[in-house]
């Protein structure tokens, strides 16, 4: 269990270093969701510009199975790579968003 609560923690710290990298007059758009009960943790764009409805999810990450599954990444950094950056294994890393063909040449876990 201190694994997935360090693993919850570098999720969390992530994702709030990108929200608060945001561009200031964009910071009533950024919502950031941590579900720690179900282990899910998502960085959000809500809101409007004028008529036009703005609604994104740039960031999409979930524990599963003693896992850290990266569901979405529009990251410059790659979410993955600032994830070994904080002492997580590439073994414990799966890139959801690629196909399960794909992640065996990913360097990453392939589930």
């Amino acid at each position: 269990m201190e694994r997935i609560d360090y693993y919850r923690d570098a999720i969390e710290k992530i994702i709030q270093q990108h929200a608060v990298e945001q561009n200031p007059k964009d910071a009533d758009r950024v919502q950031v969701v941590f579900d720690r009960t179900r282990d899910n943790y998502l960085l959000l764009y809500v809101g409007w510009d004028g008529e036009e409805r703005i609604y994104g999810c740039p960031i999409h990450i979930n524990i599963s199975n003693g896992k850290i599954w990266v569901q979405q990444d529009f990251t410059e950094e790659g979410l993955a790579n600032q994830l070994v950056e904080l002492g997580v294994p590439n073994t414990d890393i799966v890139l959801g968003f690629r196909s399960p063909y794909v992640r065996q040449f990913t360097g990453f876990a392939v589930a």
